[in-house]
């Protein structure tokens, strides 16, 4: 392209020194691109002169072609240039029910204050579908827990929730307590389903201590768990990551300890991908409000 522009300067100026002047280079370094351009085409494409610089034959057919070939570049590059400039402003987030309902739209509403021009899309939906989409492109983060380790992503770990134990209660909770895992022995447990990681950790530490129940009332998301325990039916174990939807209901709140079981919550993104300037942003904004999660 260099050599092409130093081309076309001087067959439109008709002379080496206003081709260089205009080219804002010297004119040994523009007579250097010219001469490039010959010695690879094989022809001669000016008739230079004392007194000037002249197309010859196949320079002026080289122009004509240059011209469109020139043209197309600049206009194909200010199309790329466009599409990652709308790339760079927009923010895609694929996230699991509860951090979509609970968490996420008070950390976007702020973050919009900050950055009104980028366009934020939300996407809630199961924890295999957040990794799912991240994979495919379809959305630029995925925000959860337990993020399987794979080849194509990166997951970064953000921060770490103990659980907690949940239990109806005649009020919304004002505090946190603290509860051991004995004083579930008793308890009428309202759980995932098994196959949810979340579950799994739990049923797996249960076990270990010997705590087994046969009578459990398993249910898809963790809304439903705290709607159910606030309803009467049981207790409920999980991270205190649902602290905040806990809030909005008559339920109480126990740190479980003895030991303290704590659940890894993630960010994966697809390796390869630039982080864009509003993922930059975002992340900054979401650490900052994570710590209040637990509270």
């Amino acid at each position: 392209m260099r050599q092409l522009r130093a081309f076309l300067q001087v067959a439109r100026s008709g002379s080496f020194t206003r081709a260089a002047e205009r080219a804002h280079m010297t004119q040994a370094g523009l007579s250097i691109l010219v001469r490039e351009v010959e010695r690879q085409l094989g022809a001669r494409l000016f008739d230079r002169t004392t007194r000037a610089v002249q197309l010859t034959e196949a320079g002026k057919r080289l122009a004509v072609v240059a011209e469109s070939v020139l043209r197309q570049l600049d206009d194909a590059t200010a199309e790329v240039d466009a599409i990652g400039q709308r790339t760079r402003q927009q923010l895609r987030i694929a996230a699991t029910p509860l951090v979509s309902s609970h968490l996420l739209p008070q950390v976007l509403a702020r973050f919009r204050e900050s950055h009104g021009d980028v366009q934020v899309q939300l996407v809630d939906t199961h924890l295999e579908n957040v990794q799912a989409l991240v994979e495919s492109g379809a959305v630029d983060l995925g925000l959860g827990f337990f993020f399987k380790v794979a080849s194509g992503l990166v997951r970064r770990q953000l921060a770490e929730f103990p659980l907690m134990r949940v239990s109806p209660s005649d009020a919304a909770p004002e505090g946190i307590g603290r509860a051991s895992w004995a004083s579930l022995r008793a308890a009428q447990l309202i759980t995932l389903s098994a196959e949810n990681p979340i579950q799994r950790v739990i049923d797996a530490h249960l076990d270990k201590l010997g705590i087994v129940h046969d009578d459990v009332r398993p249910v898809s998301f963790l809304a439903t768990q705290i709607s159910m325990v606030e309803a009467g039916f049981g207790s409920a174990v999980m991270p205190t990551f649902a602290i905040a939807a806990c809030r909005h209901h008559r339920v109480r709140l126990d740190v479980l300890g003895s030991p303290q079981v704590k659940l890894g919550f993630y960010r994966v993104s697809r390796r390869g991908v630039a982080e864009t300037e509003a993922m930059k942003a975002f992340g900054e904004a979401f650490a900052r409000h994570l710590p209040s999660m637990s509270r």
